[in-house]
């Protein structure tokens, strides 16, 4: 017994520092932030354009109504999109009915109610949007999407 004793002493050691830097290494290996959505938050960044500016490079797709996963509710709603440059608004502009739009109703599609809740939940929808539609573009990128209108309704 005396001679299994450093032995386990070693064992149990050994296994204790294994068990020590999994702790120490588990956020690198899983991040805790590996949501799309909230990577896309961290990341926007905008620039302070001015009231002309601003309206040169927004474009708006208007009157989208469309039901969310739970079936019992609809949803219309009114986008505006600042873009980052004339050329990719105007790209923008040519695709929004065949391209953009499907992308908004097939997102609002899988999105739920509750999901779309206070400035949070919006806010993580235009996140989303970003991402799927910067995606799509091949000249410039959206910089900020504003809900222009939204109205939720069961049916």
């Amino acid at each position: 017994m005396k001679k299994m004793m450093p032995w386990l002493i070693t064992i149990l050691l050994a296994i204790t520092l294994i068990v020590v830097a999994a702790f120490l290494l588990m956020d690198r290996i899983f991040p805790k932030d590996t949501n799309e959505v909230s990577a896309a938050v961290q990341n926007v960044e905008t620039k302070h354009l001015t009231a002309d500016e601003i309206v040169e490079l927004t474009a708006e797709i208007i009157d989208i109504k469309t039901n969310l996963a739970d079936p019992d509710f609809i949803l219309q709603v009114d986008f505006a999109f600042q873009l980052s440059s004339a050329k990719s608004k105007e790209e923008f502009e040519k695709i929004k009915e065949i391209k953009i739009k499907p992308i908004i109703i097939k997102t609002l599609a899988d999105t739920k109610p509750e999901d779309l809740n206070g400035a949070n939940g919006k806010d993580q929808l235009s996140s989303k949007l970003i991402n799927l539609i910067n995606k799509t573009l091949t000249e410039g990128q959206i910089t900020q999407i504003e809900i222009t209108k939204f109205l939720l309704a069961s049916v």
